[in-house]
């Protein structure tokens, strides 16, 4: 991604740490945050430092990899095996940080008893996961750039781009392309609360890369389907299922079924380790509930009535007969065949 005119990703390792655009600091300060152990990691992915499944999934294989180079010998698998249990439980929804961590854990374990070689594999399957990751979503952009025509209206809802993953991005990424081939278009950007991704992290790139939109509160979108502003809508995901059931910031099914009642496509665009080939329907997926904070207050302001207690489910589960498809690095499938098409 482009972030000041120079190219970033949102996580990579460098001199054996994780480095992470700090997210929480965006728009208004780019920074970056070093992580020396496996706990800072899962910090970061917890508080939402570096936030969006596919990022979330490569800090967590980072995290793991960097653990592997400190793990005593006498306790290695044990040590890596209480490091994946940590980074698992700092956000419970996303599949990819399950996919990318036990990935690195297994390919690790492979290679003992040798462990000098099991460190090494280790970084090496690290970062195996997050260059795959990044292909993942230029060739997601590449195929989805296709549902991009002139002059439409394109809605997103959270943030689906360069800093959910480890670039490029999901849903931005078709946009991406689509600019970069000369289509113009316009995006409304849903603010996504109640931690505003939308307004703070999805401007902040289309703004970078000189796209035009504008932000719309979440409550707005229905209005602007109805007045035919929105020709498209496409968001990212957090966990897809078997069936096309897929879990998403909290907001987008009611994106869908508002989409579903004006005609309007939805589509989704995620990367394959965001499919979870054991997860059959969408009531099967865990669903993260966050600090109420988070919707009575903002950057230490009280917003809400003192002693109203609040609700913070962190996402919500679209059926997939409301979508209109899964944009993957595969091309683009019915919600229903998707998973198997994947799979095979």
């Amino acid at each position: 991604m482009i972030i000041s005119g120079k190219q970033y990703k949102s996580v990579w390792m460098q001199d054996g740490k994780v480095c992470l655009v700090d997210q929480n600091k965006l728009p208004f300060e780019f920074d970056t945050v070093i992580c020396s152990t496996s706990e800072e990691v899962a910090k970061a992915i917890q508080n939402m430092t570096v936030r969006g499944a596919p990022a979330i999934g490569a800090a967590g294989a980072y995290g793991l990899a960097m653990s592997a180079q400190s793990a005593p010998e006498d306790d290695f698998g044990s040590h890596l095996r209480r490091v994946v249990d940590l980074l698992l439980a700092a956000r419970p929804t996303a599949v990819d940080l399950r996919n990318a961590v036990l990935q690195v854990y297994e390919h690790t374990l492979s290679f003992l008893p040798d462990i000098t070689q099991a460190r090494v594999e280790a970084i090496s399957a690290a970062e195996t996961f997050a260059s795959s990751s990044a292909e993942e979503c230029r060739l997601i952009g590449e195929h989805g750039q296709s549902l991009i025509e002139d002059w439409m209206g394109i809605l997103t809802h959270c943030n689906a781009g360069a800093l959910a993953t480890v670039d490029w991005g999901t849903a931005l990424s078709v946009l991406r392309i689509a600019w970069s081939t000369g289509r113009k278009f316009f995006v409304y950007v849903d603010e996504t609360r109640p931690r505003l991704q939308g307004s703070r992290l999805t401007a902040f790139e289309l703004q970078q890369e000189g796209i035009p939109h504008a932000i719309i509160t979440d409550s707005m979108a229905g209005w602007m389907m109805r007045q035919n502003k929105i020709n498209l809508v496409i968001t990212g995901a957090d966990r897809i299922c078997l069936n096309g059931d897929f879990a998403n910031k909290i907001g987008t099914y009611s994106l869908a079924v508002l989409a579903h009642a004006h005609a309007i496509p939805f589509y989704v665009a995620a990367p394959i380790s965001t499919f979870d080939f054991s997860c059959s329907k969408g009531e099967d997926i865990p669903i993260e509930d966050r600090n109420p904070e988070e919707v009575t207050r903002l950057w230490g302001k009280q917003l809400a009535n003192p002693g109203s207690a609040a609700l913070n489910p962190a996402f919500d589960v679209t059926p997939g007969e409301l979508i209109s498809g899964f944009i993957t690095s595969k091309g683009i499938f019915k919600p229903q065949e998707a998973a198997h098409r994947i799979r095979d």
